[in-house]
């Protein structure tokens, strides 16, 4: 059933990469016009998050087992937001903040992304040296 899925998605793939790669051409060739091809990219954008949503519900009800394992990621997930959040501040002073017609939330709202995508990149960095490092004493 997988796999027979899975070879499904392959294919609606490749044709949505060849729809996108016309598209494109006629685009750059100025036969298509600009708004076309943003209507497209929103159709690729919503259907990547549809797809990105469905595919661990899809994956949870294959293995219910594996409920624990995202509700274990998410509350680390969670954990980071708030550690973020935590770390964020609002560095501007009241004339930046009218200036550039943001609010105090605004501003700690964005440093709260910048922090938690900092502190991701660093999990990422150490998840890739300790799986070397254990290759190498495997």
């Amino acid at each position: 059933m997988v796999d027979k899925l899975s070879k499904y998605a392959n294919w609606v793939l490749y044709v949505l990469m060849a729809v996108s790669a016309v598209l494109a051409v006629l685009f750059y060739m100025e036969s298509l016009d600009t708004s076309r091809f943003l209507q497209w990219s929103y159709f690729l954008m919503i259907t990547g998050i549809i797809v990105a949503i469905a595919s661990p519900v899809y994956e949870l009800f294959l293995s219910p087992k594996n409920i624990i394992k995202l509700l274990v990621i998410l509350v680390v997930v969670a954990i980071l937001g708030f550690i973020a959040y935590s770390l964020a501040g609002n560095t501007f002073s009241e004339t930046k903040l009218e200036l550039l017609k943001i609010t105090e939330q605004t501003s700690r709202n964005v440093g709260m992304g910048i922090i938690f995508t900092y502190i991701a990149f660093a999990i990422a960095l150490l998840a890739i040296a300790f799986s070397s490092i254990l290759k190498i004493f495997k």
